[in-house]
């Protein structure tokens, strides 16, 4: 009963018209994005946090998810009928869904997708209201030296999971520990790293780091590939799909919604790795494998149910533990931070139409894409036709308007600047922004956390280990490095013994 109560608290607070207009905002301002390429939720959320001052919590988080799981719906969309992914999650779904407007049955690929990401979206969102309180009351039981471990695992499985070099991650993951670290000591107020400059005594805003590595850095990689845009569309036929289309779509629907719900948990994972992940398992699982990548109607159900479901569980760390498992939930964990909440278990009980609204609104959020969205498939494609030129003056303008409203500062538009320039300096050496990200979050947290674990342990580090919990998020975090660590320094030896 008390599960059923939570839900209809949810409910009402998703229903209501401030939850609707927000949600509705959320999915509209996110399918735009993923249908653009080369701006993705990332930036997205990070030009529109400054937004969060002004909106309750739960508005904002509302709007927010909706942008998330929006754009993962919108990518599918462009990738389909122009073979052009808006999101990296949907780069997946061209491989067959192109081919199948080729075809003369995108609007077949289009319904297979919209059915997916529902089915994906409502079985995402069954699970977080499931298994989110358990693990909530489990994290509820932590103490400073479980949650040091926790985030101490969170930051090495981003590490593990990211593309490219692991040395580089990890050293994303220290520097933004580092940049964390600035501002005043948590046990005397002491300055640190602040180089006698004042506004840096509050430590640095995390609102304009966000927005020019994402936003700023962005653009300016954007302009220099000098991407063309498409200049046509294929037709759209019928959007009803047949008996036979959802026979073949039902299991890859299913396996996909499976390994998406799975990924989306696990820290560092996401939308991008599911939608891979499940279009590789499907080709495995086939019959006929050989005919992937000519319109199958597996290759676009399994990744678009996937990447979806990813979308939704990857809330589940972040509202469970206060744990983000992407970029994405870092800065959800952000905006929760503007609105005077401390991420973490105790969410569920202190703001219970936070938490239970926020994933009622995913379901009525998924339901909106599918009804506003397949009508408006042709305005959506005409997006493509905007010119880069005129796009992204706009995303630079409403950076620069975001960070300067934060505290009315010239110092936060330095920030958003230097920001932009560091981010294309990490394009151009192969470094991943996500980490750093990561690290920049969860450093002031963790060090506080490390540093009560040895207050209470009187400065001895083996309480780590003492501690069952502690001892087991460690050793986790342990073994993943060393599955991507051992076998990077096994090529490299072998280059070197090969030269």
């Amino acid at each position: 009963m008390e599960l059923l109560d939570n839900v209809w608290l949810g409910f009402s607070v998703a229903l209501s018209w401030q939850g609707l207009l927000y949600c509705l905002i959320g999915v509209v301002v996110g399918t735009m994005i993923g249908v653009l390429p080369g701006i993705g939720p990332v930036a997205t959320i990070s030009m529109l946090l400054p937004v969060t001052y002004h909106l309750g919590a739960t508005e904002s988080l509302i709007m927010l998810a909706g942008i998330y799981y929006g754009a993962q719906y919108g990518g599918s969309t462009t990738a389909i009928l122009v073979n052009l992914p808006g999101e990296a999650s949907s780069v997946v779904t061209c491989l067959d869904g192109y081919r199948m407007a080729q075809k003369g049955k995108g609007g077949t690929a289009l319904a297979v997708a919209a059915l997916g990401s529902l089915f994906a979206g409502t079985v995402g969102t069954a699970l977080i209201m499931l298994f989110g309180p358990s693990l909530a009351k489990i994290g509820s039981n932590f103490g400073p030296t479980e949650y040091t471990a926790l985030m101490a695992l969170g930051l090495i499985a981003a590490v593990v999971l990211a593309s490219g070099s692991v040395i580089k991650a990890l050293g994303m993951v220290i520097l933004g520990l580092l940049i964390g670290l600035i501002g005043l000591d948590i046990n005397d107020a002491s300055q640190r790293f602040t180089w006698g400059i004042l506004e840096l005594s509050d430590g640095i805003d995390f609102v304009p780091i966000a927005m020019g590595l994402f936003g700023v850095a962005e653009v300016i990689v954007q302009l220099e590939r000098r991407a063309k845009q498409a200049t046509g569309n294929l037709p759209i036929n019928s959007l009803m799909p047949t008996r036979e289309d959802l026979k073949r779509m039902l299991w890859p629907m299913l396996r996909g919604t499976g390994l998406g719900s799975l990924l989306g948990v696990l820290p560092g994972g996401g939308p991008v790795l599911a939608s891979f992940a499940a279009y590789t398992v499907e080709k495995k699982v086939s019959s006929t494998p050989e005919q992937f990548g000519t319109g199958m109607i597996e290759g676009v159900a399994a990744p678009e149910s996937a990447n979806n479901a990813a979308a939704q569980t990857s809330f589940i760390p972040m509202l469970t533990l206060g744990i983000p498992s992407n970029a994405v939930m870092a800065l959800m964990i952000g905006a929760m931070i503007i609105a005077g909440i401390q991420p973490g278990p105790n969410v569920m009980t202190t703001k219970p139409e936070l938490f239970w609204g926020l994933i009622a609104s995913m379901w009525v959020g998924n339901l909106l894409l599918v009804i506003i969205n397949l009508p408006l498939v042709g305005i959506w494609v005409k997006l493509l036709t905007v010119p880069y030129r005129f796009l992204y003056p706009a995303i630079l303008l409403f950076c620069c308007i975001g960070a300067y409203s934060i505290q009315n500062s010239t110092f936060h538009l330095m920030l958003l600047v230097g920001a932009g320039v560091l981010g294309y300096v990490f394009y151009k050496v192969g470094c991943e922004p996500a980490p750093f990200l990561l690290g920049m979050v969860l450093g002031p947290q963790m060090e506080e956390y490390f540093r009560r674990a040895m207050r209470v342990a009187g400065g001895d580090p083996a309480v780590f280990i003492e501690r069952p919990l502690s001892a087991a998020l460690l050793g986790v975090a342990v073994v993943l490095l060393l599955i991507v660590i051992v076998p990077a320094i096994g090529r490299a030896r072998q280059s070197t013994f090969q030269e």
